[in-house]
């Protein structure tokens, strides 16, 4: 009966041990400086050659990434693979000629147009009408009268005055305006009229791009030289700018041909997961994009703070969750570690994701996004410098997420929290500019880390060597102390949907 007394005793000791809250500051202290550093000369490393999406440089990154998360003991994303594929394809130049009236133009010394968003075509014509700017709204109709069905349509650029500004007012602005008006009105094409030729020849590539299968193809759309329009116009294009010139149409033989192939390229997001306890059918993600631009020709754009900070602090809390986990203190919530690609072509990594999840989104209780923390923001004239990170979108969707975010920092590292960018009326709106906001459509609640504009951003000049690595190090244990937080709370974050703006 005594040894009895003794084990049950033991057993509840050993109970309520498990029982207590584990310290995060045990595994917050293993995200180091120095290992951030010597991460991030990997990562942005010439190496990499700027981790450009759907390149060789951008392949070679994911594969770092995916062995580090295998070194760690995390799982594959999809209990499969760690990179999960999206498509990306690309169109090349092969052949293109602009003749009027059997005189032929050179492409980019009289007249271009962009490989993606035309089709490959040829087309010839006789009929071409002029139509000012090629705008039409309630207070300015270049087509009026006009009959330009079946024609090429011939337009000057800019815009009326004022147009522009309603536009924006009214959160429509549309930078196809002038194809779409004249697709509208039945033209098979337009030439704009452009006074800056020539034009430095452009790659044979094309941007790239995601979706191949389109709604709808925009009409031709080429720029052509004061040369071409001459020649089309005759001495009427010395009047053009005149207020009182007219619409009219020219009699000119126009010949257009272009001929295009597309490469069916691929990007990968990457993924590491690591599961929770209790609660692991939920699941919080920490994202950051490894992207960057790539090459253009031989100089490299590095990349280190955009966003090889947020890849090496993504790598550095994981690490510190997987040895909380390896010493028996492993999170309650199962966590993704989302690496996405595509950032800066548009947030495509985490679309693609978002569009296609892994795991239910309406069982993932945040996102916490990590897009450049390792630079200090010239432009702040406020506060300590040193001793700060913006915080955006912890307010927008959940009423709980920013009481918890300052709660954590007043508690573990004490950064100023600035909420400079956090305004939707921001004019730089932060908010949509980086992957947290592909969550925050779907509902999903979201922080954003970040430091700000600097001189080096998009630069060949953004290095490892410009990076402050102590202050990185410190927003780096600030998103694992409120990840942890997150992880482990008894609900999940509640959802307030009242996203601030929309894009």
């Amino acid at each position: 009966m005594k040894r009895f007394i003794v084990l049950l005793f033991t057993g509840s000791v050993l109970f309520c041990t498990a029982q207590k809250k584990a310290d995060p500051v045990i595994f917050g202290k293993t995200i180091l400086a120095e290992n951030l550093s010597k991460a991030l000369h990997i990562v942005a490393g010439a190496g990499f050659e700027g981790r450009e999406t759907a390149t060789g440089g951008q392949r070679k990154a994911a594969a770092f990434i995916e062995n580090y998360f295998k070194t760690l003991g995390l799982r594959p994303g999809n209990g499969e693979i760690y990179q999960l594929p999206y498509p990306v394809y690309q169109d090349s130049l092969i052949t293109s000629a602009f003749l009027v009236n059997a005189d032929s133009f050179a492409l980019f010394k009289d007249y271009d147009f962009s490989i993606a968003n035309n089709y490959s075509a040829s087309l010839g014509s006789s009929q071409i009408v002029y139509a000012g700017y090629g705008i039409s709204d309630s207070l300015h109709d270049d087509f009026k009268g006009l009959q330009v069905r079946g024609k090429i349509v011939l337009l000057k650029s800019g815009y009326p005055r004022g147009f522009v500004q309603r536009q924006v007012q009214k959160g429509r602005f549309n930078s196809f305006i002038k194809q779409d008006e004249a697709q509208e009105h039945g033209a098979i094409a337009v030439l704009v009229i452009q006074n800056n030729f020539p034009h430095q020849p452009a790659p044979r590539k094309g941007n790239m791009y995601r979706e191949i299968y389109r709604p709808a193809n925009r009409v031709l759309s080429i720029n052509i030289s004061e040369k071409i329009a001459r020649s089309i116009m005759g001495g009427d294009y010395d009047s053009l700018n005149q207020e009182a010139f007219a619409a009219k149409s020219y009699q000119s033989n126009i010949w257009f041909s272009m001929t295009k192939e597309t490469s069916f390229l691929q990007s990968t997001n990457v993924l590491g997961y690591l599961e929770g306890t209790d609660l692991k059918d939920q699941l919080l993600v920490i994202s950051a994009h490894y992207d960057h631009l790539g090459k253009r020709d031989s100089v490299i754009y590095y990349g280190a703070d955009d966003d090889g900070s947020g890849t090496v602090s993504l790598l550095e809390i994981a690490a510190a969750f997987s040895k909380a986990k390896a010493a028996g203190k492993g999170p309650r919530r199962s966590i993704l570690f989302l690496a996405n690609s595509g950032e800066e072509k548009g947030l495509w990594g985490s679309e693609y994701y978002t569009d296609h999840p892994l795991y239910p989104l309406e069982k993932t209780t945040a996102d916490l996004n990590i897009d450049m923390i390792g630079r200090r923001d010239p432009g702040r004239k406020t506060g300590d410098s040193n001793n700060y990170v913006y915080i955006v979108g912890d307010d927008k969707l959940s009423s709980e997420l920013h009481p918890l975010s300052v709660a954590v920092n007043k508690k573990y590292t004490r950064l100023e929290l600035d909420y400079k960018f956090n305004d939707p009326a921001d004019p730089l709106r932060i908010y949509y500019r980086s992957d947290h906001y592909n969550f925050a459509r779907y509902g999903v609640p979201v922080i954003f880390y970040f430091d700000g504009i600097h001189q080096d951003y998009h630069r060949p000049t953004d290095t490892p060597d410009k990076i402050n690595y102590d202050l990185l190090e410190k927003r780096a244990r600030l998103i694992f102390y409120t990840a942890w937080e997150m992880a482990n709370r008894n609900e999940m974050m509640k959802r307030d949907l009242r996203l601030a703006g929309s894009e």
